[in-house]
């Protein structure tokens, strides 16, 4: 448990760019470095995060964690890679850390620059491994397309959904991957169907709960459970309903909020820790940090127990030639819809001139020509912006 702890405290604390870039982190650390998983067993796991309501990136590392190490080595790479984001946002809501000036501008301005090239080499390197043929090449510019004119959860959806479509079409010649090479994960089916339950229970309990009792802390836990358990997308996707709940509510001012997301956008890790610092805002009970926690927990917690219920299931898909077929038009379309989060908003995001340009470029060789860390990608970006904006 320890060191799955560490790993994923290091990318915790590195892991910038948002759950796209994270999920290039990711490959990184456990396809190519530690060969955890197979690029397979990677893209597996990625489509089916795509596909359930919660934080993509979250559940990836919850996932990976848990086939390290079972459900405590899962709630350990949880622990691991959310703390630092959430640490930092509490301690911003409590005054204790401030992102002023033009030098500290730069050096966020190279963060969002260094996601470019994180991502770019991931869709680089799972394109050329599977995307390999004419079939799948086709498929993977398609759900560049749908995602492109549809730039939603429903529109991310879609085009895995016609990637599974067009893989029983067009890729049934294609090699079938032993098992090992697959996604497996060794969580039981009864605990599976445990997870279902308690996830249907809070959801609908919750709000029966807050509506008969006069205890703040159920309204609370209620408005991120809901928050976290409906939201297709995650990340920016959030934010209107959490804006829903705790502006609108008066439990946290306009300009609090507008200002921590502005935070949030600075620090590594999920974009879901906004909640801590929504949670250490209000002003009535819960508040602080006992307040971050709660709502860290409450809007986590919907998508880990689906990635829990739902992995024994998705895990016996890729016995029968079909269901294989269908897979490899699912792994396809996660590279078009990764292409699409690279122009957008990655890219239309990050890259504003030549120098962007030449910044993110330069991040790229180091990642995808030298093979460097990603942490070194980070700090050699963030260094360039505040050479070359931060003045």
């Amino acid at each position: 448990m320890g060191s799955i702890f560490a790993v994923f405290l290091r990318l915790g604390l590195t892991s910038f760019g948002g759950p796209i870039a994270h999920l290039g982190y990711y490959r990184t650390e456990f396809v190519e470095r530690r060969r955890w998983l197979s690029e397979a067993a990677y893209a597996d796991l990625v489509a089916l995060c795509q596909l359930l309501p919660g934080p993509a990136s979250s559940q990836v590392s919850f996932a990976v964690g848990l086939g390290r190490g079972g459900l405590l080595g899962g709630v350990a790479a949880w622990l691991g890679f959310t703390l630092p984001s959430a640490v930092a946002m509490v301690l911003f809501a409590q005054g204790a850390a401030a992102l002023t000036g033009p030098l500290s501008a730069g050096m966020l301005h190279g963060l969002q620059v260094v996601a470019v090239a994180v991502v770019a080499q991931a869709v680089w390197s799972m394109a050329r491994s599977l995307c390999p043929d004419r079939p799948r090449a086709t498929i993977a510019v398609v759900a560049t397309l749908i995602v492109t004119g549809a730039p939603t959860a429903v529109g991310q959806i879609a085009a895995i959904l016609a990637g599974a479509a067009a893989g029983v079409w067009l890729c049934r010649e294609a090699p079938t991957v032993a098992a090992a090479a697959r996604l497996t994960v060794p969580v039981p089916r009864a605990l599976a169907v445990a997870a279902f339950a308690v996830f249907a229970l809070l959801l609908i309990g919750l709000p029966i709960a807050a509506a008969v009792s006069a205890v703040p802390a159920l309204a609370v836990a209620e408005a991120f459970y809901r928050a976290g358990a409906l939201v297709f997308g995650g990340g920016h996707v959030v934010l209107p309903l959490l804006h829903a709940s705790v502006v609108e509510s008066g439990w946290v001012s306009e300009d609090a909020f507008l200002s921590g997301y502005g935070v949030a956008q600075a620090v590594p890790g999920p974009l879901f820790t906004f909640a801590a610092y929504l949670g250490a805002t209000m002003p009535a009970p819960p508040s602080g940090w006992a307040g971050a926690a709660l709502c860290l927990v409450a809007i986590f917690l919907p998508g880990l127990l689906l990635v829990l219920g739902v992995l024994p299931f998705w895990a016996s898909l890729g016995r029968g030639r079909l269901m294989q077929a269908a897979l490899w038009g699912v792994n396809a379309a996660v590279v078009g819809v990764l292409l699409g989060a690279l122009y957008d908003p990655v890219w239309t995001k990050g890259i504003g001139g030549p120098a962007d340009f030449a910044l993110a470029l330069v991040a790229f060789a180091l990642l995808a020509v030298w093979k460097a860390p990603s942490w070194l990608a980070v700090l050699v970006s963030a260094a360039g912006g505040a050479a070359l904006f931060g003045r």
